[in-house]
Order: C-alpha cells, then sequence, then structure tokens
C-alpha cells in the first residue's frame, strides 16, 4: 500500500487490548478496545512487536473496508510517536514459520476477524484465540464465526507470547454451553 498517503486517510485512535496472530505465528493484527480489528501486513509485524504493547494507546490511518468493522492499516503511530509506516511488502523478507502442532480451543466468539479486504477470516474467542480460516470455508462456517456463538475447534496451532492461533480443520457449535 505504498502509494496511498496516510495523511489523506481518517485517523483512528485506541488502546491495543489483544495482538492477533496469523497461523505462522506472526502478528497480522491488534484489537483496538472490544471489538475494532486492525490488521497489518505480517511483514510488519517485528516493527509492531519491538514498539507497540498491550495497553498503548495507538493511532491508526488506513481504510476501512464496507460494512466490516475493521481497518486495514497503511500507517500506525505508536504511543511514543513513532510511525509504522506499510511501505509494501519485502520482497527479500522470509516468511516466520513457527512450528506448529495440534491444537483445540473452545469459547464464546467474541469477535469475527477479516483479512484487508474486509473478507470473513475467522474468530477470536473470549480467552484471545484467533481461529483461522481461508476465505471461502469461512463464508461457508459464518453462523460459527458469530458473536456470541459458542464453539469448539481443532487444528494445527501456534502459540507464542502475542497469542494462540489454530489453523482450523475442524469446528463445531457447542449448544450447551453457558
Amino acid at each position: 500500500m505504498h502509494w496511498i498517503d496516510p495523511a489523506s486517510l481518517p485517523e483512528t485512535r485506541g488502546t491495543v487490548t489483544r495482538f492477533l496472530l496469523n497461523p505462522h505465528g506472526e502478528l497480522d493484527g491488534f484489537v483496538l478496545g472490544r471489538t475494532r480489528q486492525v490488521h497489518f501486513p505480517p511483514h510488519l509485524s517485528k516493527q509492531l512487536a519491538r514498539n507497540v504493547a498491550i495497553g498503548d494507546a495507538v493511532k491508526v490511518r488506513g481504510v476501512r473496508p464496507r460494512g466490516v468493522d475493521m481497518i486495514a492499516a497503511v500507517s500506525i503511530t505508536t504511543k511514543s510517536g513513532r510511525v509504522i509506516l506499510d511501505e509494501g511488502p519485502d520482497h527479500e523478507r522470509e516468511p516466520q514459520h513457527a512450528a506448529k502442532k495440534p491444537m483445540d480451543a473452545s469459547g464464546e466468539v467474541r469477535l469475527a476477524l477479516h483479512g484487508p479486504k474486509g473478507e470473513l477470516r475467522g474468530a477470536m474467542l473470549d480467552d484471545g484465540t484467533s481461529l483461522r480460516m481461508p476465505p471461502h470455508a469461512a463464508a461457508e462456517l459464518a453462523a460459527y464465526l458469530t458473536l456470541g456463538v459458542h464453539v469448539h475447534a481443532w487444528g494445527q496451532g501456534v502459540k507464542n507470547k502475542f497469542g494462540r492461533t489454530i489453523e482450523v480443520e475442524e469446528i463445531a457449535e457447542l449448544i450447551d454451553a453457558p
């Protein structure tokens, strides 16, 4: 997105409450407050990890896809005033490939997760676990990824100091959940 002038975009302010991991264990977003997802490309993962912490107030400039309460970030200003700018992908960068292991999670869906164009890609559970899946699978399973639904999911996952994410292979709604 290096061709977009971030100063021309609306600014959103908020406090980082959760980090979001992609299935490779890299940061690719965070949650502002309780419900606003901020998506950024994983090539910004290391910069964000070094400069932003849970509880930090940040300013985000980006685009908001239609019908989705999320922002595809073009720039993020940290509490110290440092600007982290998406200059486009780093073609020399080797993507991180964290070792995945079988995982499962259950809980209440607190937030639907979306890709940078607003496409549904999973959900965040009440314990902060991200459930991720390709957009075509998420579209078919949208009823399971809705706020307030109790689910149990299985798949291959990654856990690190920033959170936990599961690449969903199976998912079921918990009918008798509290």
